[in-house]
């Protein structure tokens, strides 16, 4: 039964989520550490970028570090996993969803949740122009859930050999109606500030596919889903898409080693978020429930995470 008992104990302010949670977005910082960026031209006229960064010595292994809403590649969680990757031995390929790298992305569709098509186009890029012989992916929140549907849809090629996901929302509904509750109107209101700008964004270059007085209608990101993703992305509302893309479903199906980190103190997850029965029931997919650690949070010492530190023993093991 891939349960694992959590030994995670932060110092006493991180015992709260929401601090562990806004640390991990707002404070923290990783220093001496840098990034060269490759742009991937997708074959539908879009392109993703790319922020690599590399161990100190040649290495056959690499991560591809999946960020979360609204994220990127040089979001602390990201440089510190990439960091701390590197640090020992592993390269590390951060991808910026499409929109995501500072740029707007070219087409009017951008990135979601159940996008498995881009990560794939990702994986088939290094397999095409590079030499590693393991390929691990490492996924936070949107990233996670991405991941795991990835892995669950398979075949995945030979190269995949495992997977660590961070603060995942594997029932979307089931996070968004967290999301939705005034505990987390904070949060709420950053993501939809953000998406709502972009939208604006992609108005001026679409505006015969959507209007001022749609993205106007916008009052919360169910409504941002509805208005806009389901129909960028061909489903029939956020609920059909929802439905399809969370990762809960995906679950039973992956057959490559493959950790779950969510936190019970994450304000962004219900009850569905947290994958017990399908755990017991998949001997390839670990479970790790910490009593604390916010929404992709896990304060550790030396400026290393929680996650980062198990996610980095979890991969050695299968190395």
């Amino acid at each position: 039964m891939p349960l694992i008992e959590s030994n995670y104990n932060p110092p006493l302010p991180f015992k709260s989520g929401h601090i562990s949670t806004i640390y991990s977005g707002l404070i923290r910082k990783v220093s001496n550490f840098s990034q060269q960026r490759e742009r991937l031209e997708l074959k539908d006229g879009d392109f993703i970028d790319l922020d690599w960064s590399f161990s100190a010595t040649p290495s056959n292994v690499v991560v591809i570090l999946l960020h979360g809403l609204e994220g990127h590649g040089q979001r602390p969680y990201i440089t510190g996993s990439a960091k701390h990757f590197n640090t020992n031995g592993v390269d590390s390929c951060a991808v910026n969803f499409r929109g995501c790298s500072g740029e707007t992305n070219r087409l009017f569709r951008s990135y979601h949740s159940g996008a498995t098509e881009d990560l794939n186009a990702v994986i088939q890029h290094i397999l095409s122009t590079r030499k590693y012989s393991s390929i691990y992916i490492k996924g936070f929140s949107l990233g996670g859930n991405l991941t795991l549907k990835y892995l669950g849809e398979g075949p995945v090629p030979n190269q995949i050999k495992g997977a660590v996901t961070v603060s995942v929302p594997c029932s979307l509904h089931d996070s968004l109606i967290q999301l939705l509750k005034l505990k987390n109107i904070l949060y709420a209101k950053r993501f939809k500030k953000h998406l709502v700008e972009k939208l604006y964004l992609k108005r001026q270059k679409f505006p015969e596919l959507i209007s001022v007085e749609e993205i106007n209608n916008i009052r919360n990101l169910k409504d941002f889903d509805d208005i806009y993703t389901s129909k960028a992305h061909g489903f029939k509302d956020a609920l059909d898409y929802y439905a399809q893309c969370s990762s809960l479903q995906f679950l039973p199906r992956i057959k490559i080693p493959t950790l779950i980190i969510n936190a019970l103190d994450d304000s962004f997850l219900g009850r569905d978020c947290y994958p017990i029965e399908e755990a017991k029931n998949n001997p390839l997919l670990f479970l790790d429930m910490p009593k604390h650690g916010g929404h992709v949070g896990f304060f550790g010492p030396q400026n290393i995470s929680y996650s980062e530190k198990i996610g980095l023993k979890f991969i050695k093991e299968f190395f």
